[in-house]
């Protein structure tokens, strides 16, 4: 397996949003602590915030290779067990086909939370592509970026147990059961490569324009399959309310890059917006040609 090598800041963009970090509940401070807010669901339990900070060490000492084997507690896995049987009815009934064959393949539906060591061989061999550990949020051109070389930055901490179905930031739930099954696809994974590519030659303007795309599409994209909208982004196969909802709940609009391009967004609340491709073969085609065209421009 070829080993990863880290990138200054370790730490995770929240599904490519430019927002400050403090908005959505936690930050990385310089000594490597993670602070959490006042309105953290963990921010009053002092065993919680110690396992995080314990875990965000371990994602700072990586010096590339294999990725660091987390520790997990009872309760950790508990709470995976928890959102696992909670998703997996859902993803049957509203998550598009492609996706769940992948997820399938990658068999995350397990009792227990899977480490990265696990999981990158068997993504590897699918895709090339392979996870690499962060403490937290990281600049926007950093994360797409990494994407080029097949590696994506993922956290390995959990929710905290007293909002399992909730989670004011990307822990590794969503990283797993929403990006990691994706990435099983090849052309999915083909198409992430493209947005790092992009990243690599744009501009901050052109950065802030990707942001947006990969929200829309890769992050809260749907697709129409058989006559029904289903979800394809991994913001929404990782949250149980927003999947089962988002149909009814969110202004569903027909797939338009030139659009999606300009739409901003917010990550601390349920999308008021999400595009719907025809298909999903639609959607891929559509973003590789258009990430082809923004490196050519850049070029």
């Amino acid at each position: 397996m070829r080993p990863f090598q880290p990138i200054e800041p370790k730490t995770h963009l929240m599904d490519s949003s430019p927002l400050n970090d403090a908005s959505l509940g936690a930050r990385i401070r310089a000594d490597g602590l993670v602070q959490l807010d006042r309105d953290h669901p963990g921010f009053r339990d002092s065993v919680y915030r110690a396992q995080r900070n314990r875990i965000a060490a371990q994602a700072f000492a990586w010096q590339g290779g294999d990725p660091p084997v987390i520790e997990y507690t009872a309760e950790e896995h508990g709470v995976w067990r928890q959102v696992m049987h909670a998703l997996k009815p859902l993803h049957e009934q509203h998550v598009c086909s492609v996706l769940v064959e992948a997820g399938q393949q990658l068999d995350l539906f397990t009792e227990a939370i899977p480490q990265f060591t696990d999981l990158n061989p068997v993504l590897q061999s699918a895709t090339g592509f392979g996870l690499a550990p962060v403490a937290g949020l990281v600049a926007p051109e950093h994360f797409l970026s990494q994407l080029a070389d097949g590696v994506f930055l993922a956290t390995q901490y959990v929710r905290h147990p007293s909002a399992p179905l909730y989670t004011p930031e990307p822990d590794t739930i969503h990283e797993l059961t929403g990006h990691a099954a994706s990435l099983m696809n090849p052309t999915i994974a083909q198409v992430n490569r493209s947005f790092g590519h992009a990243a690599r030659v744009g501009g901050c303007q052109e950065i802030a324009i990707l942001e947006r795309v990969y929200w829309h599409t890769m992050e809260f994209g749907a697709v129409q399959e058989e006559g029904q909208v289903k979800a394809f982004g991994a913001g929404l196969l990782s949250s149980c309310g927003e999947l089962q909802s988002f149909r009814e709940r969110a202004d569903l609009r027909p797939f338009d890059l030139q659009e999606i391009a300009a739409t901003p967004y917010d990550p601390t609340e349920y999308q008021p917006v999400v595009f719907v491709a025809e298909s999903f073969e639609v959607m891929m085609n559509s973003l590789e040609q258009w990430l082809r065209q923004s490196i050519k421009k850049a070029a």
